[in-house]
């Protein structure tokens, strides 16, 4: 699944336009390298994505094209 989808259906960002936005300033790293938004996520990647100051990391536990609002929070885990 491609990243800026995978960062709308799990919440992560809201948005795919914002998710893609995101991908194109350089403020998403998958493993620890700067990320396109057509990067393929598998299980297992590690996302950090930096809000303004704050950053957030993110383990891949599941990639799903679709969830309900309340499983979305089971594809990833905090790290």
């Amino acid at each position: 699944m491609r990243l800026d989808k995978f960062l709308k259906v799990s919440r992560l960002i809201k948005r795919r336009t914002v998710a893609n936005e995101a991908c194109d300033a350089g403020r998403v790293l998958v493993n620890g390298k700067v990320a396109k938004a057509s990067l393929n996520v598998k299980e297992g990647d590690v996302i950090e994505i930096q809000f303004g100051a704050k950053a957030v990391k993110a383990e891949v536990l599941n990639v799903q094209e679709t969830v309900k609002k309340e499983e979305a929070k089971e594809l990833y885990r905090y790290l």
